[in-house]
């Protein structure tokens, strides 16, 4: 039997997999966070479309990098215990969402992985 699957996830999965290949821990934080933000978009995206699997694997792939982020968190680092109390309020706000979507607050968390992406990206140029 023949699985119905996205064909642009198929190519996603393969683009995400070639670059954790090759990444370095720096780079490794980066796709992290870019997988956040763009799962919890996918995930809003979803939600207006009314596609309730897309939704759900979209919000299952921004847990899965948070738990990455977290688990490379040195606690004893000057922002470590800041660090992982940002990736725990987005966890579970990421978690409450799947029985009560909140599209705002989604958004709201969605924007400040971004930031803290370009100010990685603009700390560390090339």
């Amino acid at each position: 039997m023949l699985l119905n699957r996205d064909p642009s996830e198929a190519y996603r999965r393969v683009d995400f997999d070639a670059r954790v290949k090759g990444a370095d821990s720096r780079q490794l934080v980066d796709l992290c966070l870019e997988q956040v933000a763009g799962s919890i978009g996918r995930a809003i995206h979803a939600a207006g479309t009314g596609d309730n699997g897309a939704k759900s694997r979209a919000l299952t792939r921004a847990v899965a990098a948070l738990t990455a982020l977290q688990m490379g968190v040195d606690a004893n680092a000057p922002t470590g215990e800041a660090l992982l109390q940002l990736y725990q309020s987005a966890r579970t706000t990421i978690l409450d969402s799947v029985l009560h979507f909140n599209p705002a607050k989604l958004d709201q968390i969605r924007q400040d992985f971004i930031e803290i992406r370009q100010a990685l990206i603009g700390a560390n140029p090339g």
